[in-house]
């Protein structure tokens, strides 16, 4: 890192909290200020910062944080709903910005972003992590390596436990998440893009809210969030590709599995066991790679490493004046997908997606 960078955080939820101790692992980051509107958060946060060694002014609001700290780069992890109106409070400082995901909770919203964030002078970066754990990141370096030659089938199961408490219990309700498909799911429509290299043309999803939170009311509301699916996506190339989805499955040993079939044989990533396994078609396999991440990196937050060293590349691309990683474009296209999915799920019937202007309204 050439100099130290002043970062900001809008939202200290547990999000927000792992980003407070990667940054304290990141040589070259300062944790400056903090903005939430929930007390008991702050405080929560507080208690964290002492800990780590981080003094940061504290704020109700993301603007008067502006106002006051002039940070250089401002990482939002408030609630989904939220992340429109922050953003445009934001971009008119045109500091560094990581918005973590969902970019917004519709299409709508986050195309209107997307626009803005083609026209902005900072880094503007998108929070789909999940390429970043290292394990993942093997594998998809090991596919764009041709190892299986063109793949022709993706398959990404991830079987977990059901959304945890937030604030306010704003993740129970789709008009909060933008739904479970563009919640939690975009970050997996983002791996399929990104590990394919294409754009997906339809959507089939089958899905419900079957278990989780049923026996829940909130102002006699009971939530509306789907706990499983499966979703097929078709590719331009002709790849088809599957989510695998199951939110009451705490017990499965692997949280997130991924295997990418090609033309020579298949490869296999599962988180947390951290090995990436060949199987040739020739049957001379298997062959089982081990990434290890670091322990500090592991201890920091709940995904894998991933925050951290998504973290790391911001920071490098704030020092060199590069390109993000995971830009305005990425976060609408998975939207587009969770939305589609959420769509064929309630109508029972398939999505086209039309992609072809290849994001040129966005250049």
């Amino acid at each position: 890192m050439t100099a130290t960078r002043r970062i900001a955080i809008i939202g200290c939820g547990m999000m927000g909290r792992e980003h407070m101790r990667n940054i304290a692992l990141a040589p070259g980051a300062e944790l400056v200020a903090i903005a939430d509107p929930d007390a008991g958060s702050r405080n929560q946060a507080a208690n964290l910062a002492s800990p780590l060694g981080q003094e940061p002014a504290w704020f109700e609001t993301g603007s008067d944080l502006m106002s006051a700290a002039k940070p250089d780069a401002v990482i939002i992890a408030s609630p989904n709903h939220t992340h429109f109106e922050v953003l445009g409070e934001v971009m008119p400082h045109e500091v560094a910005i990581l918005v973590e995901k969902p970019l917004c909770t519709n299409v709508e919203h986050a195309r209107e972003i997307a626009r803005r964030a083609a026209r902005y002078p900072a880094l503007f970066w998108v929070g789909l992590e999940y390429r970043f754990m290292p394990p993942v990141t093997r594998f998809v370096e090991r596919v764009h390596g041709d190892e299986t030659g063109q793949v022709r089938m993706l398959y990404i199961r991830e079987h977990r436990f059901p959304f945890l408490p937030k604030v306010g219990d704003w993740n129970r309700f789709n008009r909060n998440t933008g739904g479970t498909m563009a919640e939690k799911c975009c970050h997996f429509f983002d791996l399929m893009r990104h590990t394919l290299q294409e754009e997906p043309v339809r959507i089939f999803a089958s899905g419900g809210q079957d278990v989780n939170h049923l026996d829940e009311r909130y102002d006699g509301e009971v939530p509306d969030i789907l706990d499983n699916a499966f979703v097929t996506v078709d590719f331009a190339g002709g790849a088809r590709a599957v989510l695998d989805l199951c939110m009451f499955a705490e017990g499965a040993e692997q949280q997130e599995e991924i295997y990418a079939l090609g033309v020579r044989g298949r490869l296999d990533v599962a988180i947390p066991a951290a090995k990436v396994i060949w199987s040739p078609r020739d049957r001379s396999g298997p062959v089982v790679e081990r990434v290890e991440t670091p322990k500090d990196a592991l201890a920091a937050g709940d995904h894998h490493g991933a925050t951290y060293f998504q973290l790391r590349h911001f920071l490098a691309a704030m020092d060199e004046g590069t390109p993000p990683m995971l830009n305005a474009l990425d976060g609408l296209r998975s939207v587009q997908m969770g939305a589609a999915a959420q769509q064929s799920i309630a109508t029972g019937q398939p999505v086209a997606l039309d992609f072809t202007d290849n994001g040129d309204e966005f250049a």
